[in-house]
C-alpha cells in the first residue's frame, strides 16, 4: 500500500520558519517532521511514498536526492569526484515526488497523483503527527467498506467537527471549522480507495469540503476513533511544544524503534 503526503502548502502561519523552506521540512529534533511522518507509516510496513510538493518544492527534492550521503559515513575520491556510500540508510523507501503547483488546492494536488494510484491507500497532511496505529486503521477501512477512512480525534476546536453514527462508524456530519463546539474532528491520517479521485473537480477542489462533505451526504465517509496522541504542527508554538517532547524522550508518535 502506498501513502500520499501533502507537503505543498505555504504555511503562512509558521512564516517564522517557512520564509526559508516548506512546511514539512520544519524540524523536530534534527529531522523535518515529514521525516517522523514517513517513520510512523514504514513503521507499520508502508515504505513506498508519493510527496505532493508545492511551494519550495526544490527543498523537498534536495533532501531526498541526498538523503543517502547526508544520513551515510562516506568516502570521497577527490580526485575522481566519486562518492562512495559505506553505511547505507536504515530506511527502506520509495519516494515519488510530485510538483502539484503552488497555489492548488488540498484535493487538486491529489487528483494531480491519480496516475500513480491504483488501489487504496493511505492519505495525510505533512504537518500532524500521531501514535494512530495505522495497521487498525487499513483493517476497519477495509471492514466498513467505504470510500474514504479518516482518523477522528479529540483536539482543539479551531478543526473542523465530525458526528459519528456508533453502530456503523459512518460519518453523518462534516463540519469545517465550526467555532466552540466540542466534538471529534478531523485529524488527517486517512485511508482512501481509488474511487476518491470521482469527486475531485480540479485544482481549486478543497479536499475537507467538496469532497468529504459530499462523502459524508451519501455515508460513504467512515472514522476510526483516536483517543490517543495527536498533534498538528501549525504555529511556532507547535513547534516548540514538538521539540520539547522530543528533547525530553517522551514523544507519543515515536512508534518506531
Amino acid at each position: 500500500m502506498k501513502a500520499v503526503i501533502l507537503a505543498g502548502g505555504l504555511g503562512t502561519r509558521l512564516s517564522e520558519e517557512t520564509i526559508l523552506k516548506p512546511k514539512p521540512m520544519v524540524e523536530i529534533g534534527d529531522k523535518p517532521i515529514l521525516w517522523h511522518i514517513m517513520k510512523i507509516y514504514s513503521h507499520y510496513g508502508i515504505t513506498d511514498f508519493i510527496i505532493c510538493g508545492g511551494y519550495k518544492f526544490e527543498y523537498i527534492k534536495r533532501y531526498f536526492s541526498n538523503y543517502s550521503v547526508n544520513n551515510s559515513d562516506i568516502k570521497l575520491n577527490l580526485k575522481s569526484r566519486s562518492i562512495t556510500i559505506l553505511n547505507k540508510s536504515k530506511e527502506n523507501w520509495s519516494v515519488t515526488l510530485v510538483d502539484t503547483g503552488k497555489h492548488t488546492m488540498t484535493g487538486g494536488r491529489l487528483k494531480r497523483i491519480e496516475k500513480y494510484i491504483n488501489d487504496d491507500f493511505c492519505f495525510t497532511y505533512g504537518d500532524g503527527l500521531s501514535d494512530v496505529n495505522i495497521k487498525k486503521l487499513i483493517k476497519q477501512h477495509k471492514k466498513d467498506s467505504s470510500i474514504a477512512t479518516l482518523t477522528a480525534v479529540l483536539p482543539p476546536e479551531r478543526f473542523g467537527t465530525l458526528k459519528i453514527n456508533k453502530k456503523n462508524n459512518k460519518i453523518e456530519l462534516f463540519k469545517e471549522k465550526p467555532k466552540n463546539v466540542d466534538n471529534w474532528i478531523n485529524g488527517g491520517f486517512f485511508v482512501l480507495s481509488p474511487k476518491i479521485f470521482r469527486y475531485i473537480k480540479n485544482d481549486k477542489s478543497i479536499f475537507e469540503r467538496e469532497v468529504l462533505e459530499e462523502l459524508s451526504k451519501t455515508k460513504l465517509l467512515s472514522a476510526f476513533k483516536h483517543k490517543n496522541f495527536w498533534y498538528a504542527m501549525d504555529k511556532l508554538s507547535d513547534k516548540n511544544h514538538l521539540n520539547q517532547l522530543w528533547d525530553k524522550k517522551s514523544a507519543p508518535w515515536k512508534v518506531w524503534k
